[in-house]
This record gives structure tokens, sequence and C-alpha cells, in this order.
């Protein structure tokens, strides 16, 4: 298979190049070829030299702060030499309320300081072979531990007003469950059903509260190889069976700052 090869460059007058050299030797040992421009480029000389070398993708670096003005500057480039089908990449001391101007302005990903090296080789990976990772469809539900769900239920039906759709068994879980609706998603009530539920170690360790965030996906398997592949820690490698039928695994709670997500992708009801 041939390489992906990367134009990596630094827009501007910023006079550091140890991060945008970092990233370059990160990604030949991803066995990407590597091209870099060096220091104080101009939009026009980055486009060029993409075309002449023939690039998959462009990653630029910025460290000065002008990254509003030179990114968009690269962009519309490409666009003046015919070549806006060179996707850009953007990384270095970005704001992260300046990720929409500049996705909007046509940087298909920005990576903010700190962003691990080999989740920019895999992305990068995925941009060229079309598999980048998409977002969820929505928020499937809202997981709330509780100590029974009968003695809970009053407040959600009667004082929240909100439509109780279905109790159920996981035996997977040794979960109750019951699932209201409100809007778009629901709120799932989970109780313990024996001492060795997760449940019950979450209500002795934290107490009633809320539990877990699900995101609804539609190919889970695929969606657990790709945050493998980026490095992410699973508490599940493959799905298991959840309630309606579903398809469920989680992310480990250190993969996003405390919070535990599970993936979810529905089946067909029986």
């Amino acid at each position: 298979m041939k390489p992906i090869r990367v134009l990596i460059a630094k827009p501007g007058l910023d006079g550091h190049d140890r991060g945008a050299l970092i990233i370059a030797q990160a990604l030949r040992d991803h066995g990407m070829e590597v091209i870099y421009t060096g220091l104080r480029q101009s939009a026009i000389q980055i486009a060029r030299a993409a075309i002449q070398e023939d690039v998959d993708v462009i990653g630029l670096s910025s460290l000065s702060g002008a990254h509003k003005s030179l990114f968009p500057k690269v962009v519309e480039a490409l666009k003046e030499q015919g070549a806006s089908d060179i996707p850009v990449i953007g990384g270095g001391v970005i704001p992260a309320e300046d990720i929409p101007f500049l996705e909007e302005k046509g940087v298909d990903k920005i990576f903010t300081s700190g962003s691990p090296t080999d989740a920019i080789a895999v992305y990068i990976k995925q941009l060229i072979h079309k598999e980048t990772i998409e977002a969820p469809s929505k928020i499937a539900h809202i997981g709330i531990a509780v100590e029974s769900i009968d003695a809970t239920l009053p407040f959600y039906q009667h004082t929240l007003g909100l439509e109780l759709q279905a109790v159920e068994k996981v035996e997977s879980e040794q979960v109750r469950v019951a699932f209201l609706k409100i809007g778009g998603t629901m709120f799932e009530l989970l109780e313990p059903l024996s001492e060795d539920s997760p449940i019950q170690s979450f209500l002795m360790k934290k107490g009633e509260g809320v539990h877990h965030i699900a995101l609804e996906v539609d190919d889970i398997h695929k969606r657990l190889n790709q945050y493998r592949d980026q490095g992410i820690r699973l508490i599940h490698e493959q799905p298991k069976t959840g309630a309606h039928n579903s398809q469920i695994a989680f992310l480990h709670p250190k993969a996003a700052n405390g919070v535990l997500f599970e993936l979810c992708q529905h089946g067909e009801e029986e």
C-alpha cells in the first residue's frame, strides 16, 4: 500500500518548530512520508509545496496566536491553486474557543496542545481511508443509579411529569432498569439486583446519582475498533447485550476525565 504523504508546515513568523518536528517524527513512526517545509512559510508557499510534493494532507502548526488568520489563508491558497481536495489539519497553542471558527473556514480538524501524537496519526489514516469517526447520533439515555426504582418513580412520574416507557431486568449487568421518556432521549433508572451488580458497587462508593451517559451509535464494533486504534481505554473490548435487545459497551471513565460513557447500538425489537 502506498504510504500516506503529509506536509508539515509552519505558517507566518512563528520561530519555534520543536513541536512540528516531534509530530513529523511521530507520523514517520506510523509509516508515513513526511515533508517539512521549515519556518516562516507563506500560505501560497505551503499550498504550492503541497501540490509539488503530491501530498495527501497538510498539517499546520502555530504557536504565535495568529492561527485564525494564517490557517484560513492556507485553505484559501489551496482553492486558488485548484487543490482544495487536499485536507488541512492544524495544531499548536490554539484555544478551544477558536476551533469552531477554524473548522467553519475549512480546516478539517484541530488538535489542541497536549493531544497525543498517536491520535493525530490515527486521525490522518482514518481521514485518508475515509474511516473518520462520526459523532454519535444522539444521547440514547442518561443512566441514574437508585436504591429502589419503586421508591424513586413518583418523583420522575408525578413531580417531573415524565412518562414511564418500560421496566425490565438486564441479567448481564444484574440490574433492574426503568426508562422514562424526556424529549428525544430517556432517563434510565438503575436498581441493583445483587451485591455483584456494578450499580451496587457504585451506590456503595458514591450513593445515588448520575451513573453514565449513553451515546447512540450505528456500528458499535467499528466504533470500538477505532477507539482501540486511538489508544482509548475501554471497559468492554467487545459489545454485550443490554436493555431493549441493544448492544452496549463502556469506555473507561479515565478516558473521559471521570465521565462514564456507554456506547449503545439498538437492535431490532423482539
